[in-house]
């Protein structure tokens, strides 16, 4: 028996735990991390369930003693997390330049002429094929979201609401043909059957295809303290070192592996079927070669984690516990879902009074568990606090740009992670 099985009191909501590795089946796991348990991260509720307790699941890490891969303990019931999304890309101006860059960067390094045929794998409102698409480039999108599917249809984007497996994968192939390209932008690490889905994958490839994917990067997430990209939906915290091996089992190779900057540290990872034509790049043996060096072939790398987050989460609370006592005032910016894991590890939820977000999905919301308030913009111009953290910090940059008046008139923003600053 591979899992056990456990239910919370809501029978639908059914959690398994993982007790072998997702990439090499081993039983030689270790538990590297424990944090505070959590509700879903993107489970916002309207006004309507103000007085329903949100269940909380918990959030540990272990770690696999032979083939050095990080994962999530427990798997939530992926339709409880993905059938009903409000998280869409396009209303990030920064993702849509980066997922220009990143069509830009496919259709260079691997030849891809205006016959080549895309499909997105957890493919969200688009935002990723509409750039393919003014290519010239023929799309398809997979996606789970009923919701946010129907509008990437509406808006050009072929879109696909299921699951993707290797019924649908093959159900592409008949009515398009096999693809020249296969992406998943930060989908691979959301997946419990990566057996499955990289079977479907490869079946889905033409003989010289190519299978692109972007995850937050294990590295960046442990130097970078980046414990918040750590929540239910995220079941693999990914390194290059065991994705090679992984992937030589379906009889494909890894061809290129670089660092990005999406999500405070990512790998873009490229890999082709193993006859493929495709040369690997020297990337490959410099991001495994660096791996090695920084000690990630043992626990204690992972393990490393739980010290520097006792660090910010003392350094945070004295500063926000000094302006409870002076009676200032305290709110957030951004409602991403990693802010769920901020707001329950370092107890901010305590603090905040409101969150502003700049999507029109997530406004008139409250948070998952503690029910804070999710604003427009226009409400840190009516009642502005002293202090705005905030947690969507990898825009903080934009966000404090285009707030300038928000310091001007006295406020301080204060950005959590990667290092704990404040700008007054």
């Amino acid at each position: 028996m591979s899992e056990s099985i456990s239910h919370s009191k809501d029978s639908r909501q059914i959690i398994t735990r993982k007790i072998r590795c997702r990439l090499c089946s081993s039983l030689d796991l270790k538990d590297v991390l424990n944090l505070s348990s959590t509700p879903l991260a993107n489970d916002f509720v309207d006004s309507t369930r103000l007085d329903e307790e949100q269940p909380v699941f918990p959030l540990e890490l272990s770690y696999c003693n032979n083939c050095y891969h990080t994962q999530l303990k427990d798997v939530v019931d992926p339709k409880l997390l993905y059938e009903n999304y409000i998280y869409v890309s396009g209303t990030s101006k920064t993702f849509v330049r980066h997922f220009e860059e990143y069509a830009n960067y496919a259709i260079r390094e691997f030849d891809l002429d205006n016959e080549a045929f895309i499909v997105d794998i957890g493919s969200n409102d688009g935002t990723l094929l509409k750039s393919f698409q003014e290519h010239g480039l023929t799309v398809l999108g997979v996606d789970p979201a009923k919701n946010i599917s129907e509008d990437a249809n509406k808006n050009g984007i072929p879109t696909l609401n299921r699951f993707f497996d290797n019924e649908v994968s093959n159900q592409i192939q008949f009515q398009y043909g096999k693809a020249d390209l296969v992406v998943a932008n930060n989908v691979f690490a959301h997946i419990d059957d990566l057996d499955a889905t990289t079977i479907a994958i490869e079946n889905l490839l033409t003989k010289e295809g190519v299978f692109i994917f972007e995850v937050s990067y294990l590295k960046d997430v442990v130097s970078k303290n980046l414990f918040d990209t750590i929540y239910h939906e995220h079941l693999s915290y990914h390194s290059l070192t065991p994705l090679i091996s992984f992937f030589r089992k379906f009889g494909m190779e890894v061809i290129d592996a670089i660092n990005v900057p999406a999500h405070g540290g990512s790998i873009r990872v490229s890999v082709k079927k193993k006859n493929g034509t495709h040369e690997i790049r020297k990337s490959v043996n410099t991001m495994i070669a660096n791996e090695q060096s920084s000690g990630m072939k043992h626990s204690r790398f992972v393990e490393s984690l739980g010290s520097k987050i006792s660090d910010v989460k003392a350094n945070l609370s004295n500063i926000l516990n000094k302006a409870d006592k002076k009676g200032l005032t305290i709110s957030g910016y951004g409602a991403p879902a990693k802010a769920t894991t901020l707001l329950y590890e370092l107890d901010l939820h305590h603090h905040i009074s409101y969150i502003v977000d700049d999507s029109p999905l997530k406004q008139g919301t409250y948070t998952p568990g503690a029910h804070i308030p999710v604003v427009g913009s226009n409400v840190m111009k009516m009642d502005p606090t002293d202090y705005m953290v905030i947690l969507a910090w990898n825009f903080a940059e934009p966000i404090m740009a285009n707030n300038k008046m928000y310091r001007e008139n006295g406020g301080s923003f204060i950005v959590p992670l990667p290092d704990l600053l404040v700008y007054s």
